[in-house]
């Protein structure tokens, strides 16, 4: 499959998970589950988090950057993946009472022991999904991806509806965890037992690596809810949780699918002797061309939407939501810092970068949860994008190659673009009606004429990320409408 059909398939496959989490987030936070239940589960599902980064011990990036791959390494690979289920399993469990007794929270414990349970099916979706990536054959994590949210929906809404209450969505994660599995062994068996406990130094020091790294990164992503609801509240932790999941949810809607074909596509790149740096500029154009005016968008928006979707009892969440969809849009600009430099053979420099990161993210949340509850905790995160952007700038440079004229020139075009895409909902805001008191048409209208005025910008600026759109978009098209997407590939040849 070419890196552009993954593409289109991963974006397919991330719509459409996203379309039903979504879905049944707004349900669930609207009609069954309030913001204090909704921080009990948060704090319990960081806490497995923090521990279950462990999950992949680096295997899908192991497996995807070998030049050749055996049957026996990939019986290894396995066998690593169930070893390493059967001790996240037990950590989680053995942390579950403690951790409740720190929180003061009776009802984490069983939280955690029904989330700890997922990670029993792990290891049947971890090996063939990542042999599903290394031949490009994101159809397979379409049907995983999107089957597992149904599942996790079906689960969720019918035990969040018969009083579940946090517990609803604690049985939705085991029950996608599952039904992942299943899938995934249906499309791409591979063979778990008997186990294969030889030649496995090369695995486990490839995997010790990233695993150490993916530690200290999940130390500052997964740590918010942990901090926020020992230094605040339920109430605020909720607040905070789904603040940053909507806007999680958002940006992997407008880029986050396409992120796991880079790693085979430069993995390709690597091994042909190809220089990095132009296909990484054609990254940073696509992401910030669309992710930037997608976010600033959320970001303007914020207060509208929360009211609309979650109700008045969730409206403290619009300002959260404000600054952490800032801090992704501002992230947006380096991608890539942890996969090219493991591609690359340099994961030693990026663990000491990581670790500063993560210290530097924990001791801002600290300092903002406890200066200015839940909106410190939001702001100190545009603090931490600021700082994430100093810390990796440098090392990027020298590893990619890229000139810093030209990534500002693109971040310029896309600036440009973002302005473009949000003047008619900000006029609107300006003039006729401001964020409380926006109709829902008024909005739609707004968001439509910021849509014609970012397609407007891409071609009035010459945007770079223009070309890779018109190929993606005729790819889109032509199975649907072959004439149109005939034209689309005619004009973009022009």
């Amino acid at each position: 499959m070419s890196v552009r059909s993954a593409a289109v398939w991963a974006m397919a496959s991330q719509y459409g998970a996203f379309v039903i989490q979504f879905a049944t987030s707004v349900i669930i936070s609207r009609f069954f589950l309030a913001p204090d239940e909704v921080g009990l589960f948060s704090i319990a599902l960081a806490a497995a988090m923090l521990v279950a980064v462990l999950q992949d011990f680096g295997l899908s990036r192991y497996i995807s950057g070998l030049p050749d791959l055996s049957a026996d390494e990939v019986n290894r690979c396995s066998s690593v993946a169930f070893i390493f289920s059967l001790l996240i399993v037990g950590a989680i469990a053995a942390l579950a009472w403690p951790l409740a007794a720190f929180y003061g929270l009776p009802q984490l414990a069983p939280l955690l022991v029904i989330i700890a349970g997922s990670y029993l099916f792990l290891p049947m979706s971890v090996v063939p999904l990542a042999l599903m990536a290394r031949t490009m054959r994101f159809s397979g994590h379409f049907a995983v991806n999107v089957g597992g949210a149904m599942v996790h929906a079906t689960v969720a809404l019918t035990l969040a509806w018969l009083g579940y209450s946090a517990f609803a969505l604690a049985w939705a994660v085991l029950a996608t965890g599952l039904a992942k599995g299943l899938i995934a062994q249906v499309l791409q068996p591979a063979r778990t037992f008997p186990l294969r406990l030889d030649g496995l130094r090369p695995v486990l020091t490839f995997g010790g690596k990233a695993s150490t790294l993916y530690m200290t990164g999940a130390l500052g992503s997964r740590s918010p809810d942990l901090i926020v609801g020992r230094l605040v509240d339920l109430f605020a932790v909720g607040l905070f949780s789904r603040a940053s999941s909507l806007a999680e949810q958002f940006r992997s809607l407008i880029a986050g699918a396409i992120g796991g074909v880079f790693y085979p596509a430069f993995a390709r790149i690597r091994d042909s002797g190809q220089p990095l740096a132009p296909a990484y500029l054609r990254v940073v154009a696509g992401y910030t061309a669309v992710v930037w005016p997608g976010m600033a968008g959320l970001a303007l928006a914020a207060w509208p939407l929360v009211n609309l979707l979650y109700g008045e009892v969730w409206i403290d969440t619009a300002p959260l939501l404000t600054l952490i969809a800032l801090q992704a849009a501002l992230m947006m600009s380096l991608p890539l810092v942890s996969e090219l430099p493991i591609l690359l053979g340099r994961m030693n420099r990026l663990l000491v970068l990581n670790i500063l990161e993560t210290i530097l993210s924990i001791a801002l949340l600290v300092v903002g949860s406890l200066w200015a509850g839940a909106w410190g905790a939001a702001a100190s995160r545009l603090v931490y994008a600021v700082c994430f952007m100093a810390i990796y700038l440098g090392f990027m440079r020298g590893l990619v190659g890229f000139a810093m004229a030209d990534w500002l020139a693109i971040l310029g075009k896309s600036l440009g673009v973002s302005v473009a895409a949000l003047a008619p909902l900000g006029l609107t805001y300006m003039l006729w009606q401001g964020p409380q008191e926006i109709t829902f048409p008024m909005l739609l209208l707004a968001v439509a004429a910021g849509g014609i005025g970012w397609v407007a910008a891409l071609f009035a600026l010459k945007h770079p990320a223009l070309d890779d759109m018109r190929r993606m978009a005729a790819q889109l098209v032509r199975p649907l409408l072959p004439q149109v997407g005939a034209w689309l590939e005619m004009e973009r040849a022009r």
